[in-house]
């Protein structure tokens, strides 16, 4: 096997990215499938947790759970899918064009929803890319939608994990070893999420791991692969970072903040209807950890498994009921993962069909 064959492809550079603007369309008996999968994973999870506590204690806490309560933790989860929307109008913005931030919200939610089932963070990606084209953004402009939120939000994770493994700690309920996981976990994060900023240092270094990483890639995949679009892609990537000095990137970070927030927040107001009266302390560790250990196995669709059981180990060493917290992470999930997902394609079909019918709506 040559390996400077994909060297050698480098003739010109390609000024489109047809890839993400017009993916190859999934057929709808692969997408219905790969759902399907999806949703009998996240069922037969969410099936089994309840056996964490007495199955009949956790029935009777659901009967008498504070509805008021439910409906500010639903309102909470809207809230972060509005700091999304945020987020991807303030990277709008950043060239002078609008975006509605409700707009941009439907945009995450399709989003989401489409890389679940067709390519996971890539496919959320590229599907944020070409909506964003067709809202008006440039390639670099949507090329920054696309990449900048996954990166804000691990920055954040990470942080609220951080808090949560001090918390862990100070209440010695952390062994050394789990501790020791715990930072190469939050390494590996930190690492895959920021080392795509040495491109602007090293550019002609990054594209040519770039272009090795996803040469061998599409063979492995049967696929073929062009060079120019890599090299598209980093150069968009490098003018994206260069975009967001002087303090412009503070505004897409907001929106990262307020989506984390409001979604810790639906989780607290679970803990509310349920009755129980969670330390703050013992909510960021709950919520940070889980998510940390879901962006590391990333195998899992959606997180899922992985965070419910990690939110179950946690919370119960911490001195939560089992049947308290299989019912408030039960209600969490049904919020926060499952409720928008099936929400998510509804708002895609509606996007496609509103850019159709009128191209420059917003």
């Amino acid at each position: 096997m040559d390996i400077s064959r994909p060297f050698q492809l480098l003739i010109k550079p390609r000024k489109q990215m047809e890839a993400l603007e017009n993916p190859t369309p999934k057929s709808k008996k692969k997408v219905w499938r790969y759902l399907l999968i999806l949703v009998v994973l996240g069922l037969a999870v969410n099936v089994l947790l309840p056996r964490i506590g007495n199955l009949q204690n956790a029935w009777s806490l659901v009967e008498s759970m504070t509805w008021w309560a439910v409906v500010l933790a639903i309102l909470a989860e809207a809230g972060s899918y509005v700091g999304y929307g945020y987020t991807l109008a303030s990277i709008m913005a950043i060239n002078n064009r609008i975006l509605a931030v409700l707009k941009g919200a439907l945009i995450a939610l399709a989003s989401a929803s489409i890389g679940l089932v067709a390519g996971g963070w890539v496919g959320a990606s590229a599907t944020t890319f070409g909506f964003m084209r067709k809202s008006g953004a440039d390639r670099s402009t949507a090329t920054m939608a696309g990449v900048l939120p996954s990166i804000l939000l691990n920055g954040v994770i990470e942080s609220v994990a951080i808090i949560g493994i001090i918390v862990l700690f100070m209440m010695k309920k952390l062994a050394l070893t789990t501790l020791i996981q715990y930072i190469v976990f939050l390494f590996i994060l930190a690492f895959f999420s920021f080392s795509g900023l040495l491109a602007l240092y090293f550019p002609k270094a990054a594209f040519a791991v770039a272009n090795w990483v996803l040469w061998y890639w599409s063979r492995l995949k049967k696929r073929p692969y062009d060079p120019e679009k890599t090299q598209d892609l980093v150069s968009n990537f490098i003018d994206t970072w260069k975009a967001l000095g002087k303090g412009r990137w503070k505004k897409p970070l907001l929106g990262a903040v307020l989506y984390i927030f409001f979604d810790m927040l639906c989780l607290y107001f679970f803990f509310v209807a349920a009755g129980y009266h969670i330390d703050p302390g013992v909510l960021f560790a709950g919520y940070g950890i889980p998510y940390l250990i879901a962006k590391i196995a990333f195998l899992f669709p959606g997180g899922i498994g992985v965070i419910e059981a990690s939110m179950a180990a946690i919370f119960k060493s911490l001195g939560v009921p089992g049947e308290v917290s299989a019912v408030v992470i039960i209600g969490y999930r049904l919020v926060s993962f499952w409720m928008p997902m099936i929400l998510g394609f509804f708002a895609s079909a509606w996007l496609t069909k509103m850019q159709k019918s009128n191209p420059g709506y917003e």
